[in-house]
């Protein structure tokens, strides 16, 4: 190995360590708010991250991956990067496109090393900012050779796997340094990657050469490949499901390749989403577009948006054992819709110059929730979903939304900022802190509410998918993104019908207070309404899949799907005010060993009797017995037809015609 070569810059950033005891030392020294004050302050050469600006990087970075080490689940990582002489940052990406928080998992990145002029240059991670690496390159150096392992994990405890013995998802962000001081479209990339023997894989990148398992692709900016993830495996398969052409596909990777089976009856059902959401917008934002689908329980779950392909896992009997997917299918149409809102037109705030820029979460109730809304509506309207399925599904949202007591004290608004904590952190008594989730499925009746209410004001002539059109359907061919503001949202609902919009959504959205409700007015105003029953069809337990599990409605918690375990824990529910939390696992139901069956049966005795339900709960050494005086039976959510009112849900969810 080259001797470490320490630059005067890096020796005076090493050495000014010494220097923060003395200063909490020495009373003389005033104290500072700001950490680059406090840096300013103290005698040490502190570099700043130069802000990116609109201009191009100079070359072209070199950047090969190696992700054949399956077996220690290993990425290795090769950059050649065009330089010149000083001080240069290096920034591993922070905010991910998609997750709407600083998730970046650069805690998985290890044996970095940087070589130029055929010695080793050393680095030092900035003391503020660990997402960003400071060198100083010497004189002459015109290239540096940046290497790094991506130590991916085993199981998602913390991390989500992207490497299994049959699949890789590769995920370039995850995996990449990049120059600090340009915005992410003015930096080139000339990427390739080296696959195990025999497989293959889909991306929305174009390929130029595909030897020996290197796959080389055509030099893009940094954004575009960013953009542009990979699925490869062992089992492989890719399909036209473009009924105007060969445009959109299916890229299916899977354990085993008897799973990578969909009929021809399934095939067409994603060639109606095709046509449905081309009938939707009237225009198409991409060249082409890749589903990157695995059918796997081994790789880490996912359903991420891109401008021209989305990563969307499922279990392998999605095609195999089509009835029990029913509650799986909307991911592809709502992961679809996503190029059209979200990726071409998208919060303006979410447009950051690159990776490193804190992205802004204001307006996710649009991008998230319109898409929700319109992800539901196509899988209706293309057959992936049949309409009773469409509606078991709204019912289930209505029901959850409806029940819920954290709009009490936090509004629905609050949800977007909050995930810049942490995409979906989890948090107890989801009922109460309430989810990050929120902006996609309560915002979905915020538009179903917005819809209906075009329909009702227009006499029917017009709906919501006037708006989808005009705002998200312009300029085909375009792919350049372009961002709106809730301002610009307005105007455009304005355009289709004149309304006060503005109050309309900020009363959905800013609703807060023990009179909050659940904004459940769509549904009445499309002809149906909320109610609670104790059995469940067919086709609403292929929806609502825990519910054997699932006493949130009525003992105010659920089961968890593993074990007797008690979750959800519902606020002020009866369990709650039983002083019952997180934690405790069920043993018995009066004195019966307990299951969910066996709490489902003794739910049900009860109902309409003086009977108790008794249970012994466990939580460590601890053992105790609660009885609940619930006597309402076990409840699920519906949705029933107002008689005598016009059916919109079926005029929404049936195909368009043209």
């Amino acid at each position: 190995m080259p001797p470490i070569r320490l630059t005067a810059t890096v020796l005076a950033l090493l050495l000014a360590g010494t220097a923060l005891p003395a200063l909490a030392q020495n009373p003389g020294t005033p104290w500072v708010t700001d950490a680059r004050e406090a840096a300013v302050a103290l005698p040490r050469a502190q570099p700043l991250i130069p802000e990116p600006e609109d201009k191009p990087y100079p070359g072209v970075i070199q950047y090969r991956a190696d992700v054949t080490d399956l077996e220690r689940r290993i990425i290795s990582v090769h950059q050649t990067v065009p330089v010149s002489a000083g001080p240069m940052t290096l920034l591993y990406p922070r905010f991910l496109p998609g997750n709407h928080a600083g998730t970046g998992p650069i805690q998985l990145i290890a044996g970095l090393t940087v070589i130029g002029g055929g010695e080793r240059i050393e680095w030092l991670r900035d003391t503020i900012d660990p997402y960003a690496f400071h060198l100083d390159i010497p004189v002459g150096v015109s290239e540096i050779v940046v290497d790094f392992q991506w130590l991916t994990q085993p199981d998602s405890s913390q991390w989500r796997v992207v490497m299994t013995p049959a699949i890789v998802n590769m995920e370039w962000e995850k995996a990449i340094l990049y120059p600090a001081g340009y915005f992410a479209n003015q930096i080139q990339v000339a990427a390739s990657i080296r696959l195990p023997e025999g497989w293959n894989y889909g991306t929305a990148l174009t390929t130029t050469t595909f030897t020996d398992g290197v796959a080389t692709f055509e030099p893009s900016d940094l954004y575009t490949l960013v953009d542009s993830p990979m699925f490869a495996g062992a089992h492989f398969r890719r399909i036209d499901i473009d009924p105007t052409g060969n445009s959109v596909h299916l890229n299916i990777v899977a354990d085993s390749t008897e799973n990578i089976a969909p009929t021809a009856d399934q095939l067409a059902l994603y060639e109606n989403l095709v046509t449905q959401a081309d009938r939707l917008f009237g225009a198409r934002h991409f060249d082409h577009y890749e589903f990157l689908v695995g059918l796997t329980r081994q790789l880490g779950g996912i359903g991420l948006e891109h401008h021209r392909s989305s990563e969307n896992t499922m279990s392998p009997e999605f095609f195999t054992d089509w009835s029990a997917s029913a509650g799986d299918r909307g991911l592809l149409p709502h992961e679809y819709v996503h190029s059209w809102n979200g990726k071409f037109r998208r919060p303006a705030d979410e447009l950051t110059a690159n990776y490193n820029v804190p992205s802004q979460n204001t307006l996710l109730w649009v991008y998230e929730g319109q898409t929700e809304y319109w992800g539901d509506v196509l899988a209706a309207r293309s057959g992936l979903a049949t309409r009773d399925v469409a509606v078991a599904n709204l019912a289930a949202i209505a029901g959850f939304y409806d029940a819920q007591p954290g709009r009490q004290w936090r509004a629905l608004h609050d949800t977007n900022n909050h995930n810049l904590l942490g995409y979906r952190v989890p948090g107890q008594y989801p009922s109460w802190m309430r989810a990050t989730g929120d902006y996609y499925r309560e915002s979905a009746l915020i538009w179903l509410d917005a819809d209906t209410l075009i329909r009702e004001g227009t006499r029917d002539r017009k709906s919501l998918d006037d708006f989808a059109r005009a705002f998200f359907g312009v300029d085909d061919g375009v792919f350049t993104p372009r961002g709106y503001t809730f301002q610009e949202l307005v105007e455009a609902l304005n355009a289709v019908y004149p309304h006060d919009w503005a109050g309309f959504l900020r009363d959905r959205l800013d609703a807060v207070g023990p009179d909050a409700r659940a904004p459940l007015d769509g549904i009445t105003r499309a002809g149906w309404q909320l109610t609670w029953v104790d059995s469940l069809t067919p086709v609403e337990k292929s929806v609502q899949g825990g519910w054997t599990r699932d006493f949130q409605y009525s003992l105010g918690f659920t089961l968890s799907a593993t074990s007797n375990r008690l979750a959800n824990i519902r606020w002020d529910g009866p369990a709650f005010r039983l002083g019952i939390g997180e934690g405790w696992e069920l043993v018995a139901v009066n004195g019966t060993a307990a299951d969910a069956g066996v709490l489902r049966d003794a739910v049900t005795a009860a109902k309409g009797t003086e009977t108790r339900i008794e249970l012994l709960l466990k939580s460590g050494d601890r053992y105790r017995t609660v009885a609940f005086d619930y006597r309402d039976g076990l409840r699920y959510p519906r949705l029933v037809r107002i008689e005598g009112t016009r059916d919109r849900l079926a005029e929404i969810y049936a195909p368009r015609r043209r």
